[in-house]
């Protein structure tokens, strides 16, 4: 019989790695009638953590503004903890970039509602996020950054 390895893929913890809000115009700018503009920021960070354990982190800053003051500002980073072993390399990214942010990103979701509720806010619903659009943006935008370094760094030819 053949050694064969089947993959693993498990969740081991999703947890709250920080949180934190700022009202640095408390209280006076609650006193304003005008809507704010709300700002949201996503980043997704994915590390090895040692032999096929591996941490995928989602920051969301939420940023909101009555013209230029500052209403409140919230970062969270929700994190999640999985083993992935015996996959092919190319197999990697996509999970690390699309089935553990998709996992982790309910929990970021609630936390950010909740964090802005208990700052004395109506909450701020994060909206859905497609991952695997989201991922391959951004290997669009690296191939395309390694293409223009690749042009930049041939040499010119003299006629």
């Amino acid at each position: 019989m053949a050694d064969t390895k089947d993959p693993i893929f498990q969740i081991q913890r999703v947890y709250l790695k920080g949180a934190s809000l700022e009202q640095p115009n408390s209280p006076a700018i609650l006193l304003e009638q005008t809507a704010p503009a709300i700002d949201i920021q996503l980043n997704v960070n994915a590390q090895s953590v040692a032999e096929g354990i591996f941490e995928v982190a989602i920051t969301a800053t939420v940023h909101t503004k009555i013209q230029d003051k500052t209403v409140f500002l919230i970062e969270v980073t929700q994190a999640g903890i999985f083993e992935i072993r015996n996959l092919p390399p190319e197999q990697m990214n996509p999970i690390l970039g699309i089935a553990c942010p998709q996992i982790v990103y309910p929990y970021l979701r609630g936390n950010v509602a909740d964090l802005v509720q208990r700052g004395g806010f109506p909450p701020v619903h994060l909206s859905e996020i497609n991952f695997q659009a989201m991922y391959e943006q951004q290997q669009k935008a690296l191939a395309d950054q390694a293409d223009a370094s690749l042009q930049v760094q041939q040499p010119a030819t003299v006629q």
